[in-house]
């Protein structure tokens, strides 16, 4: 199932209906549980979306190159990342209460990955799928599929603000090369 660099013109997304306390709920208690193994979890979930989805390296080039999955997990840069990856997510959720505080975060999130790092943001929708893969297999007495629903709805929402700040700010993807 992997997508080819250029395979998609753009990201067509609905907006989700907003989160409901219950949901809101559901999230915060099961990102508590994930969260006491921050690092081990992030650093799960971008090996994933790099083994799975290996063009998504090209963003990251202090590891693109590496291929082994070991040396992948020891990478200092990757684990660094993964971490604020984590930090995010949790600031997030820690905040789902707060809609100017999660706005706030997304804003930061979205233009340092459209106007900074360049990349095309369906890699959210591709990384929103990895995560809900990784935390239904590492904690599926956690992640019941009630939660599963709540957490797909809550990315969605970041997948679709997200976009619209690529919009707000004019991404446009690079022109993919014909030769």
């Amino acid at each position: 199932m992997e997508r080819k660099q250029g395979e998609v013109d753009h990201l067509e997304l609905e907006r989700p209906s907003p989160l409901t306390d219950k949901e809101r709920v559901m999230i915060q208690d099961s990102w508590a549980k994930v969260f006491q193994n921050c690092e081990d979890v992030g650093v799960a979930i971008l090996i994933r979306l790099f083994v799975n989805f290996p063009i998504s390296k090209q963003y990251f080039s202090q590891f693109k190159h590496i291929e082994d999955v070991r040396e992948l997990e020891q990478s200092s840069q990757l684990r660094k990342h993964a971490h604020r990856v984590m930090g995010a997510i949790n600031t997030l959720v820690e905040n789902l209460d707060n809609a100017e505080k999660v706005a706030s975060v997304l804003k930061l999130v979205g233009k340092a990955h459209a106007l900074k790092h360049n990349v095309d943001p369906m890699y959210f929708k591709i990384l929103s799928g990895v995560i809900l893969e990784v935390l239904g297999e590492e904690y599926p007495e956690v992640v019941t599929p009630e939660v599963g629903t709540a957490w797909t709805k809550l990315l969605a929402t970041l997948c679709y603000s997200v976009k619209a700040i690529y919009d707000e700010v004019g991404w446009t993807p690079p022109s993919a090369s014909t030769g």
